[in-house]
């Protein structure tokens, strides 16, 4: 089964904060990604379905001041498979917090 990614950009890492979307289309092997809304993300995590990870790729310093609950930290640019959550059907859920 295909593992799926999605890309949500916050302006705020708060669930519940207007976001604004605009991470990158595509993956490094040029499969489409989904860019979703925060409350998309929402709806996502009220499943409770254990089929959602939500990955925090800010600097270390900034998800220990706060990050959406749930979430873990990976390091933005050296992500390992052992990151990841083993199941290959999960929906990996990245963010981050960019200025525009």
């Amino acid at each position: 089964m295909k593992r799926r990614a999605f890309l949500v950009t916050a302006a705020m890492v708060v669930v519940g904060a207007t976001a604004g979307l605009g991470c990158a289309k595509k993956s490094a092997n040029g499969k489409e990604l989904r860019t979703l809304t925060v409350d998309d993300v929402a709806a996502r995590i009220a499943l409770h379905d254990g089929k959602t990870y939500l990955i925090d790729n800010n600097d270390h310093e900034r998800w220990a001041k706060g990050h959406v609950p749930g979430a873990t930290w990976v390091k933005f640019n050296d992500v390992k498979a052992s990151d990841l959550p083993s199941d290959k059907g999960a929906a990996l859920v990245f963010y981050c917090a960019n200025e525009f």
